[in-house]
């Protein structure tokens, strides 16, 4: 019987203190998903070098805490996805939601493609070209590193269902309301992780 390994029980932990609770194989695949950060986006540019030894924390952990914003949502984008942050973190934590990676430089789509498949996720879609190019109606967007607050609502609020929800990653931005058809359902911290800024969750009025 193969027994977890201390890096996948470690995971398992954090997402326990993150309230997104993994199984082994769930941990597992996101400890795959790790090493192909390390081994390909870091050296194509879509990952500072610096965050090397801090990549768990400042990336895998700092997005999977958005996978508790889910609830039941059934489809998701990743607007701007670059190296799968957040889109592919909640894919393995959310394997029933539909989410579909966002993404216009093809050098970027091409990872994401790899990963997809290196991950053996059925839950993902890459979706190659420009956010302003999606038509079909989701029920959660999520934006990382993407745009600033009112840019990403402004880029979200045409795809999101009726009661639709932007998940923003705010960062040390000082979120405000970017319209007044818009409102800020909550503003989420997480005070187990020392680097991540504000999860913003807005919708309409």
């Amino acid at each position: 019987m193969k027994h977890p390994s201390p890096d996948v029980d470690a995971l398992i932990v954090a997402s326990e203190a993150l309230e997104v609770p993994l199984s082994s194989s769930q941990a597992d695949r996101l400890l795959r998903f790790e090493r192909l950060l390390v081994d390909r986006a870091i050296p194509m540019g879509m990952i500072a070098r610096s965050d090397r030894t801090r990549l768990r924390e400042r990336h895998v952990l700092d997005c999977l805490r958005a996978a508790a914003e889910v609830g039941d949502a059934v489809s998701a984008y990743d607007l701007g996805s670059g190296a799968g942050l957040p889109g592919l973190v909640i894919a393995v934590a959310e394997p029933d939601l539909r989410v579909g990676l966002v993404e216009s430089r093809r050098s970027r789509v091409s990872f994401l493609e790899l990963a997809v498949e290196a991950l053996g996720l059925t839950n993902v879609e890459v979706r190659a070209g420009r956010v302003q190019e999606l038509s079909e109606l989701v029920d959660l967007c999520f934006a990382r590193a993407f745009a600033p607050l009112a840019a990403a609502w402004s880029a979200a609020d045409p795809l999101l269902s009726a009661r639709g929800r932007l998940v923003y990653f705010a960062g040390n931005e000082t979120p405000s309301v970017p319209t007044p058809a818009a409102r800020i359902l909550a503003v989420r911290t997480s005070p187990v992780l020392e680097s991540a800024g504000l999860l913003v969750i807005m919708g309409r009025q």
